[in-house]
């Protein structure tokens, strides 16, 4: 299937294939659905009125739906209805003569990508992050707890997460400020108080909810399967001191709290759907609830790079090339786990992967692990320039995309800069 609507780029990460939602705004008007194709905006209001949506079930009132400054309420229409709007579009930029393009004035449903400030693509009620590749969590074991010891005894057995801070999320191209806090240098003395000196970033993807369930209704893998909407990139900034000496006997809480970027573009399932894979073996093998019945590879194939420019140059350089296959526990497995419960999932709850990390160095998903833990200088291409974690100013990009025969679906960028502390 080709674009005929507006020109796309085989290199582009928004062909056709993809079609990614996304929430926009041009010179400040107020913001609203879009869709991303090539490098321009699909308006799904304009397209609403023009009657695109107008027979399918489930979504009588699109134009509301999608005048509305968050994907919320189009994540709680369900599967059938994402599926249908997605067949309309791509029906829509196809064929030149397709009733709603014989009366559509392409100034007044598209408009240039650069030319659009994007923000967040939900209201975010909960966050949740997980910890779900292997080779991370044993890179982090073995730093702190030696190679014996590296996987604490639940690991195997259950996606483990804890729940983040929904507040501090925000969109790509938002800079964020060391946080302060308390750490211990020196761990025969009391603890200090101040800027971390050890900001990492987190090579992450994230999945927003859609419909959800009911409070102390359990959800089964099938129907985690149904309930994702669609998958960003993200960066779960971590302070590694601050995260240090206060996260026993807790977890994350200020070390995290400060700050999670992710992409603004939210790619669906069905576009990603051609790019699954078989997860990495699991052994033991799951209890049933995680397990399943399906035959369906529970993997994506999704490439994805970090690169750092720091403050002392105009370039970026590349940190990690690693790629989500090597994730450990799925997205299904995640928050069927999650709601197992009985926790009620929301339209726009995140949920995030946790670091991805591969099997070799260079696919390492953090700084921590790159200079394993302060041990040794990551080395920026061949300006000289090094780091053991990111100093002010310093900008990080998160980027990924699978590759088709002839296109890619890709996720845009994720981006952003540390700013100094603020002193208090």
């Amino acid at each position: 299937m080709e674009c005929t609507f507006v020109s796309v780029s085989p290199l582009s990460d928004f062909p056709i294939q993809n079609l990614p939602f996304g929430v926009y705004s041009v010179n400040g008007e107020s913001a609203r659905v879009g869709v991303a194709i090539g490098d321009h905006v699909l308006d799904l209001p304009a397209l609403s009125e023009l009657g695109l949506f107008a027979q399918i079930d489930g979504l009588e009132n699109s134009h509301s739906v999608f005048s509305k400054p968050y994907l919320n309420d189009f994540m709680a229409l369900g599967r059938p209805v994402w599926r249908a709007v997605r067949k309309q579009l791509q029906e829509f930029l196809s064929n030149d003569s397709h009733p709603v393009r014989q009366q559509a004035d392409k100034s007044l449903v598209c408009v240039e990508l650069s030319k659009v400030a994007m923000h967040l693509p939900a209201k975010i009620g909960d966050y949740t992050d997980f910890y779900a590749s292997r080779e991370h969590a044993t890179n982090v074991g073995v730093m702190f707890r030696g190679k014996d010891n590296a996987l604490m005894p639940n690991w195997t057995h259950l996606p483990v997460g804890y729940h983040g801070r929904a507040s501090s999320v925000v969109v790509s191209g938002t800079p964020l400020h060391r946080p302060n806090g308390q750490r211990r240098p020196d761990a025969s003395k009391p603890p200090v108080f101040g800027p971390s000196v050890r900001l990492d970033y987190e090579l992450e993807m994230a999945f927003f909810v859609g419909p959800g369930n009911a409070l102390g209704e359990p959800m089964s893998l099938e129907q985690a399967e149904d309930c994702i909407f669609g998958v960003v990139l993200m960066n779960d900034w971590s302070a590694r001191d601050i995260q240090a000496w206060e996260y026993v006997p807790l977890g994350p809480f200020l070390g995290k709290n400060f700050g999670t970027t992710v992409s603004p573009w939210v790619v669906t399932m069905d576009a990603l759907e051609p790019f699954r894979v078989a997860q990495p073996p699991q052994d033991p093998q799951p209890l049933p609830y995680l397990a399943g019945s399906s035959a369906t590879p529970g993997g994506y194939d999704i490439g994805l790079e970090v690169h750092i420019k720091p403050h002392e140059d105009t370039e970026y350089h590349l940190l990690t090339k690693s790629n989500l296959k090597y994730m450990y526990w799925a997205l299904r497995q995640q928050l069927t786990h999650h709601a197992i419960s009985g926790c009620n999932m929301r339209p726009g709850d995140l949920c995030g992967t946790g670091t991805i990390s591969g099997p070799t160095e260079d696919s390492f998903g953090s700084m921590l692990e790159l200079s394993w833990s302060g041990q040794k200088d990551v080395v920026l291409g061949a300006s000289g320039v090094t780091r053991k974690f990111i100093d002010d100013n310093d900008v990080i990009r998160i980027t990924g995309h699978c590759q088709g025969n002839g296109f890619r679906i890709g996720f845009g960028e994720c981006v952003g800069q540390i700013l100094p502390a603020k002193h208090i």
